[in-house]
């Protein structure tokens, strides 16, 4: 009788997977990961073009001021765009950032002519790559156009309206901070000796010029990373939920859970709380006014608005925090008398002590 031999290869004999450059230009990417087990090609290329497409940091022009002008209803004499089409043009601007913090451009043209984001004045700390992008139309010898360009790092898309307590003169701009334009990925069968239940993935990349595929890619991976790293120590947040703080305890869960995100604060005051690891509002009402103090680059201003939108939203109303047996409101720190209006609010372009 004659015996089959089937021989399949055991986990040690199949190798890691490994991610391939197909394809690599400035602007594109395409690139391999295989073999990779049955249905790990979605499980992995779903994930990776979510985070690619949301939550990749870029850089953009968050605010302009723009000589004579007050609203964005205004025109600017022998200027052919009203504020309204350069507000727009402004927003097509792409900066490549060389530096990790916020930072002012300045436009200065005069004379008849086209102006393009060329004609922006050259800095250390930002890189215009679209150089050729018309910005206005200029038709007088008398011309004249002057502008101020705030820049700021952030993710995904930032709509100007919700720019709020800009004082006058200064207008908003849509923000769109990432650098991924399109992500698109493809399962494919692929083998491994005699075994053909294998995946190979396929993602493709198409970014701007403020950044490359192959820069991005790994963001994406440490992002996912960081992650699923959290549920690495699930045991240990098991064993030591006696000490979760009375706050936590106190307040609803659906209050203290809530993205720091939905208290619609500006771009700077958001990005210093994230840059302190503060992702929940329960996490905003446990820290002291002098612990937010420290954040990097958070001065009184963030602090009023921070505490003055959680009043609004009605969260403060919902903190039993208490100090010394009495209870305590921190809106009462906030009073004028209280506040040194002459203390400047700490400079956004100090650089982090190491």
């Amino acid at each position: 009788m004659m015996t089959l031999e089937i021989t399949v290869p055991s986990v040690e004999e199949i190798p890691r997977p490994q991610i391939k450059p197909l394809e690599v230009r400035e602007e594109y990417g395409r690139f391999s990961i295989e073999p990779l087990e049955r249905g790990f090609g979605m499980t992995l290329g779903n994930p990776l073009r979510r985070v690619l497409l949301s939550s990749i940091r870029g850089t953009a022009i968050t605010w302009v001021k723009i000589e004579g002008v007050m609203h964005e209803y205004s025109t600017i004499p022998h200027v052919k765009e009203d504020v309204t089409e350069l507000l727009v043009n402004f927003k097509s601007i792409r900066l490549r950032s060389l530096v990790d913090r916020p930072g002012k451009l300045r436009l200065e043209v005069s004379g008849e002519g086209w102006v393009t984001a060329g004609d922006i004045k050259a800095s250390s700390d930002f890189q215009i790559v679209n150089p050729e992008l018309h910005l206005a139309t200029l038709d007088s010898p008398e011309a004249n156009l002057s502008v101020e360009f705030n820049v700021e790092q952030g993710k995904g898309y930032v709509p100007a309206s919700l720019s709020e307590g800009l004082p006058i003169g200064v207008l908003p701009v849509d923000s769109i901070f990432s650098p991924v334009r399109r992500v698109n990925f493809n399962v494919e069968r692929t083998r491994v000796g005699q075994v053909t239940d294998y995946e190979r993935l396929i993602i493709e990349v198409w970014t701007e010029k403020t950044a490359t595929p192959m820069e991005v890619m790994p963001q994406a991976a440490q992002v996912l990373v960081d992650h699923f790293f959290l549920f690495t120590n699930v045991s240990k947040t098991i064993e030591v939920t006696g000490e979760t703080s009375s706050l936590a305890l106190s307040l609803p869960a659906e209050v203290y859970n809530t993205p720091v995100e939905r208290l619609e604060l500006s771009a700077r005051t958001l990005n210093c709380l994230k840059r302190a690891h503060i992702n929940k509002v329960g996490e905003v009402l446990e820290k002291e006014r002098a612990e937010l103090l420290k954040f990097r680059n958070f001065g009184e201003k963030s602090l009023d608005e921070l505490y003055l939108r959680l009043e609004e939203m009605g969260f403060l109303a919902q903190t039993p925090t208490v100090e010394n047996g009495s209870a305590h409101d921190p809106l009462d720190e906030l009073s004028p008398g209280n506040i040194d209006q002459d203390k400047p609010e700490e400079s956004a372009t100090e650089e982090e002590t190491e």
